[in-house]
């Protein structure tokens, strides 16, 4: 049976507009709506600042993911990131390249497939398990190309951890060490090329200072030739007396003694025979000193590869004096003040050019004094020789003092002077397990000290 809604109807009593209840309930109504419009307002403002904050914040997290999408892709190392149990999560457009793989191919799978066999694979895996937590540095592993060959790679791995120290993986950076091999080789090479110009320029230093030192030479030549072919002439007019003379005493054995007296007067054979010995002894000594000066241009010209010998530094400062005032001016004066046998150990030939440098110098510093002298005192102490070089020329400017031993650096005019002299007379000195200094003078000149161990015994 239907039912019978027996609810009575709800009734609704409203007051009339003019009752005082009414007038109230309508003011009430609609402060509430004015309020509920306020707080709507608000909630809206409020949800317009979140968006444009929010916005801010996406554009910024954007603009960060660019920049670090960027590095990674400008990279030249390759690089991996992966979880704790090696597996790849993602990885740089250089590993891409160096494995001839997209990423997507190489995302999930398991970073020891990167490796070229099962013994690096071994040895990765033992690494990485030793020094997960502290990471490995430097560690060169062989890695299987895209074209399928091995290629060494020095690799570095740092653990990736989490806020909460918790390990989440690591990151893997790597290398190939042909790079750095083929970079060495070619800084290898660029250092032999500077070696090999260096040797260039200090020969050509060389024959630099062998072409300021042809008249000095020519001069210690011609003076032992000169009387060496004098006394050879000598010898030989001699020789013709003599021939004469014997001629005649074989001629005639009968001749009256008297005659042969006469003409062994006449033809002073007894003077003869007193001065050949003299001249016979000055040949020998003319020729030793020939040999000798002879012997030190050739050790001084030549490439110094020669084993250390025992120096007799008086002898080489001599020398070197004196080839230098050979070809300077007339009024250039050198005063040595030597104690006897100033000894030590290296290459005569490589010291004669340091001390020929310094000579050398001071002749040209003095040039425009009008008496230019060099002192040159030497001295031993504590195992070292020292060697003074005092010239009274106009000084070095302060700025140069620094700069004088530096290759290249010359305050000579353009073309008389190549800047090398003083920086390879430093690199000799150096060799020699000396030193080699110099400084102004407080009233004038400039001093160049040499330091020089003495010769062990």
């Amino acid at each position: 049976m239907p039912t019978t809604n027996t609810a009575k109807p709800m009734s609704i009593t409203v007051p009339p507009a003019s009752s005082p209840l009414g007038e109230a309930s309508d003011t009430i109504g609609e402060q509430a709506w004015i309020e509920v419009i306020q707080k709507m307002d608000e909630v809206y403002n409020d949800l317009l600042q979140y968006e444009v904050a929010l916005e801010e914040k996406n554009a910024a997290l954007e603009e960060s993911h660019q920049f670090i999408e960027s590095v990674l892709a400008s990279m030249s190392d390759i690089l991996i990131v992966c979880d704790r149990n090696g597996s790849i999560e993602e990885v740089n457009s250089s590993l891409c390249h160096f494995a001839g793989k997209e990423a997507a191919a190489l995302e999930n799978t398991p970073v020891f497939s990167l490796f070229a066999d099962d013994v690096e694979r071994a040895k990765a895996r033992e690494v990485f398990a030793r020094f997960g937590r502290d990471g490995v540095h430097d560690c060169e592993f062989f890695l299987r190309a895209g074209d399928g060959s091995t290629v060494p790679v020095s690799m570095n791995c740092t653990p990736r951890v989490s806020q909460t120290g918790k390990l989440m993986g690591m990151v893997v950076t790597g290398r190939p060490v042909g790079e750095l091999r083929r970079a060495y080789q070619a800084l290898r090479q660029a250092h032999d090329d500077l070696k090999r110009t260096q040797g260039q320029l200090l020969h050509a230093e060389k024959m630099v200072s062998l072409g300021r030192l042809v008249a000095g030479v020519a001069h210690e030549l011609n003076n032992p030739i000169s009387f060496v072919l004098g006394n050879v002439l000598s010898l030989k007019r001699y020789a013709e007396r003599l021939e004469n003379y014997l001629g005649a005493v074989h001629a005639s054995p009968a001749a009256d003694d008297e005659a042969l007296r006469a003409m062994r007067e006449q033809l002073r054979i007894d003077r003869i025979l007193a001065d050949m010995p003299h001249l016979i002894d000055g040949m020998i000594e003319g020729a030793e000193r020939t040999r000798d000066i002879v012997d030190a241009l050739k050790r001084f010209s030549a490439v110094d590869k020669m084993t250390p010998e025992q120096v007799n530094l008086n002898e080489v400062v001599e020398r070197a004096v004196r080839w230098v005032v050979q070809s300077a001016p007339a009024r250039f004066a050198v005063d040595l003040e030597l104690p006897p046998e100033l000894r030590c150990t290296g290459s005569s030939g490589q010291l004669q050019q340091v001390l020929m440098n310094l000579v050398q110098n001071a002749c040209d510093a003095t040039a425009n004094q009008s008496a230019p002298r060099l002192r040159i005192l030497g001295h031993v102490a504590d195992g070292q020789v020292t060697l003074r070089f005092i010239d009274n020329g106009p000084g070095i400017a302060a700025e140069h003092l620094d700069r004088l031993f530096e290759p290249f650096f010359t305050t000579k005019p353009v073309g008389q002077g190549t800047g090398l002299g003083l920086s390879i007379s430093y690199g000799i000195v150096e060799r020699h397990g000396g030193r080699l200094s110099a400084a102004n003078l407080p009233g004038g000149g400039v001093e160049f000290i040499l330091t020089l161990p003495v010769e062990s015994s």
